[in-house]
């Protein structure tokens, strides 16, 4: 079995077998292709048996990342993605695994940035409301905070999945899992003025007509909006917006979980709004909130009453 057979192999397991995400896919495609490129030297038409790959290959081509200067996070999504490749390969009897003595390198654990409600309030005013663009990028805003929407989740809506008479929507999650949430109805009222305006159903300068009708968020051509134009479009509301750091979408999903936590919502239900797999990622949300720890050490601390 040849390297490059067995990548492709492996990818086509992941997306028929594990039902993984497109997104996933295509995340083990791009480490695991930096991989073979390394070993070919760059010419796919190179033959590579997996089987002749050892330890010495993994650890030179770590070495050859670090030398390229990149992040601890990057090199340790491309070594997971290297260790997952080749437990499967052991599992085809393709070869053995030289992953098994390749520690993986430990990451920082960031602690999320959060905004405050004021703060999320100027950046909800920055969109023109009378402009057809800003009454989705409002609608988008709302929704984010609404739910705790993932980005990809966000994009990823389509009108089959809102169920706004009873403020409900599915979410397409992490692994393809589904799940429904529930909706604020300020979130309800933006998205039915965006879905429901003229300018949606008509060209002019500043977009084109609807061209994908089950999309419910769409860029100025009519099609499904992707991620990155999302991710710009937030970038341009940060400069206007005189709020220092950075914010993303996911700054926002990091918001509300927060918030929630600190109004009395338990773990166990913010991790089923976000979509959490495990609850030790929700409990990320206990570290971020100064006011939820000045509470408990207040309520627990024998000098602090």
């Amino acid at each position: 079995m040849q390297l490059n057979e067995a990548k492709s192999k492996f990818l086509d397991y992941l997306q028929t077998i594990k039902d993984a995400s497109e997104h996933t896919v295509r995340n083990y495609g791009i480490d695991l292709q930096s991989f073979v490129d390394f070993i070919t030297q760059g010419n796919p038409e190179k033959m590579c048996p997996i089987a002749a790959i050892d330890r010495g290959h993994i650890r030179h081509f770590l070495a050859y990342l670090f030398d390229q200067n990149l992040s601890k996070k990057s090199i340790y999504r491309r070594q997971a993605a290297l260790r997952s490749f080749f437990k499967f390969c052991v599992k085809e009897k393709w070869s053995e695994n030289p992953m098994e003595d390749i520690d993986l390198p430990k990451l920082e654990k960031r602690i999320p940035t959060i905004l405050t409600y004021e703060q999320v309030k100027i950046l909800f005013n920055l969109p023109d409301l009378t402009s057809y663009l800003g009454l989705r990028d409002r609608a988008m805003m709302e929704l984010f905070y609404s739910s705790g929407l993932r980005l990809a989740e966000l994009v990823g809506l389509n009108r089959s999945d809102l169920d706004l008479e009873n403020l409900l929507i599915k979410v397409h999650g992490k692994g393809r899992r589904e799940r429904i949430s529930p909706i604020t109805e300020a979130a309800r009222d933006w998205l039915k003025t965006y879905l429901n305006h003229i300018e949606r159903y008509i060209d002019n300068d500043e977009h084109k007509q609807e061209q994908d009708k089950e999309a419910v968020f769409l860029n100025r051509y009519g099609g499904k909006i992707s991620c990155r134009s999302v991710d710009r479009l937030f970038q341009g509301y940060l400069r206007r917006s005189g709020l220092a750091g950075t914010i993303t979408p996911h700054t926002i999903r990091h918001t509300i979980a927060t918030q929630l936590l600190e109004n009395g919502m338990d773990l166990k239900t913010i991790q089923a709004l976000l979509g959490h797999k495990s609850l030790a990622t929700t409990t990320i949300y206990t570290q971020v909130s100064t006011k939820l720890k000045k509470k408990v050490y207040n309520e627990t601390h024998p000098r602090a009453k």
